[in-house]
């Protein structure tokens, strides 16, 4: 687990309400204590230090590749600009429907207004209902259905006009 993942975590922990969450892995423990007491205090322990070592070795070479996706991401990012973009406010399941047997909230072409529900984020059995904070057209849907999502991951393009 890196500290991009355990900052996610903290975030997750910190909108989701829980008081305190307790995680162990192979080679790590986490406490995270929320809540109004000045003395909370967020815990990260290390079992293993000897496993850190393969793991920084196999980001190492994760990291050329990512370097060249910045320029060919470019022109992408001008051509979408013009768009609003809906992210994830939080880390889960993301769906675009209530239930199976159900239509989709919402599809490529579809007006929507402040207000109307976008998809659904499961997290922790508690489903999320999100809803649109832009009026206008969905553009692009970003995530397929029944797929993870990070915490700001984008998920819709609205086009606001």
């Amino acid at each position: 687990m890196d500290i991009k993942e355990i900052q996610n975590l903290i975030k997750f922990v910190a909108k989701s309400g829980a008081s305190e969450v307790k995680l162990e892995m192979d080679d790590v423990k986490i406490t995270i204590r929320t809540g109004s007491d000045s003395n909370d205090v967020t815990y990260v322990q290390q079992a293993m230090p000897m496993q850190a070592a393969p793991m920084q070795q196999q980001a190492a070479p994760a990291a050329a590749p990512a370097a060249a996706a910045p320029e060919a991401a470019a022109p992408a990012a001008d051509e979408n600009s013009k768009y609003v973009t809906v992210k994830s406010p939080i880390i889960g399941t993301f769906y675009r429907k209530p239930s199976p047997d159900k239509p989709l909230f919402c599809e490529v072409g579809d007006s929507i207004k402040v207000g109307d529900t976008l998809c659904i984020i499961e997290a922790m059995k508690l489903f999320n209902e999100i809803e649109s904070e832009v009026s206008g057209t969905i553009v692009k849907v970003l995530v397929d259905d029944s797929s993870p999502v990070e915490f700001d991951q984008p998920l819709f393009l609205v086009d606001p006009s």
